[in-house]
């Protein structure tokens, strides 16, 4: 069974900390998923700790920069959210873990899953004026140059995915300033 996305991302936003439409927000969150769905297909990676991934990763930040331990806050995330709103069995969340816990700090994995979740994270620097470095990239799906100009395009350009608005029911171009969405109803 996959995982339901919005009900997993109203509860995640609830205590989410930052600006919804910051660099490490919504669309950022959009984006890792999109990218992550594409590579999966090529790397064979799980598709269902993918999308968690996506959603989880950075939901524990509490500033837009160095933030250490924010990907291990999003890990613990995931273990309170294991039972409630996704169910994974014990290797899987063990993927999807230590694909939160090490997205910042680790470089690369045995693990394809792993791999694909940091690549789709990875392609989507140019979001912060970075372009991605092949050399940093673990998959060669992630490598691949249409990819890449997909992928950091998108980034770069700022794109908010259309799943954003249609599939988790965020207007995020029409969000309060205040408070980011808790106008919104959320």
């Amino acid at each position: 069974m996959e995982p339901d996305i919005p009900r997993i991302l109203r509860e995640v936003l609830k205590d989410y900390a930052l600006p919804w439409d910051g660099d490490h927000g919504v669309a950022h969150w959009a984006r890792v998923l999109e990218n992550g769905e594409r590579l999966a297909k090529a790397t064979g990676a799980d598709l269902a700790v993918v999308r968690l991934f996506a959603v989880l990763h950075d939901s524990r930040r509490v500033n837009e920069h160095g933030d250490p331990g924010h990907g291990a806050r999003g890990a613990e995330l995931a273990r309170e959210l294991r039972g409630l709103l996704f169910d994974l069995d014990d290797p899987r969340f063990r993927l999807l873990h230590r694909a939160c816990a090490g997205h910042t700090d680790e470089t690369t994995h045995p693990d394809v899953t792993i791999r694909t979740c940091w690549d789709a994270d990875r392609l989507d620097l140019g979001r912060v004026g970075i372009e991605p470095d092949p050399q940093w990239l673990g998959t060669d799906a992630a490598r691949d140059p249409e990819m890449l100009k997909w992928a950091d395009g998108r980034a770069t350009f700022g794109v908010i995915p259309q799943l954003v608005r249609d599939e988790w029911g965020i207007d995020l171009a029409n969000l309060s300033r205040t408070r980011r969405g808790r106008a919104a109803g959320w």
